[in-house]
């Protein structure tokens, strides 16, 4: 696993130096989703210190499973769909979300945090094909449908994530990535969002370079770390 994860460093960093960006602009959230904690752990020793989940219960778990010298050392980041009913389970957890993809589960983290006197770090998830298979708002009137969000206090949304629709090679997703970036300069031109990061969480394992080359600051890598994956855990 070192010699993987320096591979993906090493080509993270070509990217944004064809980009003519800084390598340290770019953010690398190593998806361990099915993978067991024993991976997380050889991850962690190999460098690692973000790590992906996509359901909750499966990454409560592997918390507990790691030592208590690794588990404190590690920021755990949500990416999958979350349930209205697993908020208060996530932010035991989860202090980043990647994937909010409808305002009422906005204003349940909104309420939970307030309760726990807590910041929650947000990506709103952007559903760029219209595809009835995946999560998001839809990028029609994203700012109109947004707005509300733009005043939580205790839920910080940074920036906007999407997954582009299945492409036979890394090139198909350029101009769906383009689309995110476009979505999220007309959020910051309006005022109610004057001064946010605008991240964008954008790219996987088989298109992270060309997502870094069109303003990814946030990578989300799976099998290119990791190998393949495991049979998925329920997330009961």
């Amino acid at each position: 696993m070192p010699e993987r994860l320096a591979r993906i460093r090493a080509r993270i960093a070509s990217a944004a130096e064809r980009a003519g960006r800084p390598s340290g602009g770019v953010t690398l959230v190593g998806v361990s989703k099915t993978q067991p904690a024993s991976a997380v752990a050889e991850a962690f020793a190999a460098g690692l210190r973000i790590f992906g989940e996509n359901r909750v219960q499966e990454g409560l778990a592997k918390s507990r499973e790691l030592s208590s010298k690794i588990a404190p050392e590690i920021e755990w980041h949500l990416i999958g769909p979350l349930q209205s009913n697993k908020v208060r389970a996530a932010l035991d957890l989860f202090h980043t979300i990647h994937s909010i993809d409808r305002l009422s589960i906005a204003e349940a983290i909104e309420r939970e945090a307030e309760k726990r006197g807590i910041a929650v770090t947000g990506f709103l998830e952007v559903n760029l094909g219209s595809e009835e298979t995946k999560h998001g708002f839809p990028a029609e009137a994203l700012a109109e449908t947004v707005r509300p969000l733009a005043d939580f206090k205790r839920l910080r949304i940074v920036g906007l994530m999407a997954i582009p629709p299945l492409g036979r090679a890394a090139e198909e997703s350029r101009p769906w990535f383009r689309r995110l970036r476009a979505l999220r300069d007309e959020l910051a031109a309006r005022p109610e969002w004057a001064g946010w990061p605008g991240w964008l969480s954008m790219g996987m394992s088989d298109d992270f370079e060309v997502a870094i080359e069109e303003g990814a600051t946030h990578v989300r890598v799976g099998t290119a770390i990791f190998g393949p994956r495991r049979a998925p855990v329920p997330d009961r």
